[in-house]
């Protein structure tokens, strides 16, 4: 079996129709943004991750490609999402073709990304949990509108600006955030963040390092 891809993936109209049509069913329930603005971006951060942390190509070819098909289960319902979405992927890359090891790989990932039901089984799974669960930024939010009651949207307005950082040689991966405490407080940020932020610490004691949160120049975690 020849390799699947992650522009493979990423070209596939079939792939990119249910990632529309799950996000339009989050917007219909009020949630933010789970288009291809959070999948390239889980994608991207899943497999730089790993790149970092001196993964092999076609497991970093692996985290691309879960992060980028994570969150199709939306299209069936948001509960179970990751479980929907699992088997949903594992139809679609064997029918591309995939190896059944690759295709094991992105399944288990899928399948273990939501906090409810994740955990860590995996590098690729790790990986997903730490770039899915650190994609908290402003422009996720649909309607300025709602910041004013909707504490997800108001604490997603406040962060201006979120990166994840790895640092080898300490040990250590930082969510940095830098947030409008005018907006919303630490506090409402760690009542509705804090399960994600404890599912971050496991992931990256996967890879034997310390998770930490660092909010306007303070660390938190």
């Amino acid at each position: 079996m020849l390799p699947v891809t992650y522009e493979m993936v990423r070209h596939s109209e079939e792939i990119n129709t249910y990632i529309r049509q799950a996000d339009a069913s989050l917007v219909a329930l009020g949630y933010t943004e789970h288009s291809f603005a959070h999948v390239t971006r889980c994608a991207e951060t899943a497999s730089g991750l790993l790149q970092q942390l001196g993964a092999d190509e076609r497991q970093v070819e692996l985290a691309r490609i879960a992060g980028y098909m994570h969150d199709i289960g939306n299209l069936v319902n948001r509960v179970d999402h990751a479980q929907s979405g699992a088997v949903m992927a594992f139809r679609i890359l064997d029918k591309m073709g995939m190896p059944p090891e690759d295709t094991a790989l992105v399944v288990t990932a899928i399948g273990n990304h939501d906090e409810s039901t994740a955990f860590p089984v995996n590098g690729v799974a790790a990986a997903l949990i730490l770039a899915d669960k650190t994609d908290v930024r402003r422009s996720r939010v649909r309607n300025r509108d709602t910041i004013r009651f909707d504490i997800h949207d108001r604490v997603n307005w406040a962060v201006e600006h979120s990166q994840l950082d790895l640092d080898k040689a300490a040990g250590t991966v930082t969510l940095v955030i830098r947030l409008d405490t005018q907006v919303c407080s630490v506090m409402d940020y760690f009542e509705i963040f804090l399960a994600r932020m404890l599912l971050c610490r496991k992931a990256a004691e996967y890879f034997g390092l310390t998770f930490r949160l660092e909010v306007n120049g303070q660390q938190l975690v």
